[in-house]
């Protein structure tokens, strides 16, 4: 009982292989490609300069400054706005109070209020002293702080952002 392969047989068996490898060589690099982007994880910290230290001479004086993260999450881009006070304590450039701007109550941005000598929020009037404490208001805790900073050979402030 010998079988032989037919014409036909061998034409079918021809274009199912030469078919099948066409289709993973275009296809694997395809779907890598495709799916690479949701793979990939965006930066959650990262050394973000603030400004230089020659531009915040004043002693006690708030220096506003703000800057924008863009992070690739997959396919999506997003870009989140951040901002805060540098404050010197001293000449030593190392004697800083760096606060973030936003009230630990509902997260609206604190302003400088020079008149009063204090941070204030505009949602619920809370305020805050040159150390981020609550003065008043009903924030449950003082503001945040950059407490990772360095100053370049530049003499550019960093500060260190962490996610989270």
């Amino acid at each position: 009982m010998s079988e032989s392969l037919s014409r036909r047989d061998f034409m079918k068996a021809t274009v199912f292989f030469v078919g099948g490898a066409v289709g993973a060589a275009v296809g694997i690099p395809t779907v890598g490609y495709l799916i690479a982007p949701a793979l990939k994880g965006g930066a959650k910290e990262a050394w973000i300069p603030i400004g230089k230290m020659a531009d915040m001479s004043e002693i006690g004086k708030p220096y506003p400054f703000s800057f924008t993260l863009v992070q690739v999450n997959g396919w999506e881009r997003t870009s989140t706005s951040h901002g805060g006070f540098v404050i010197r304590k001293s000449a030593a450039p190392d004697d800083l109070v760096i606060l973030d701007s936003r009230c630990p109550h509902l997260g609206c941005t604190v302003n400088w209020k020079d008149a009063e000598k204090a941070f204030v929020c505009p949602c619920h009037d809370a305020s805050f002293d040159t150390e981020g404490a609550v003065l008043a208001g009903p924030p449950p805790r003082p503001m945040d702080r950059f407490a990772d900073f360095r100053v370049t050979e530049d003499g550019v402030l960093e500060i260190f952002y962490k996610e989270g």
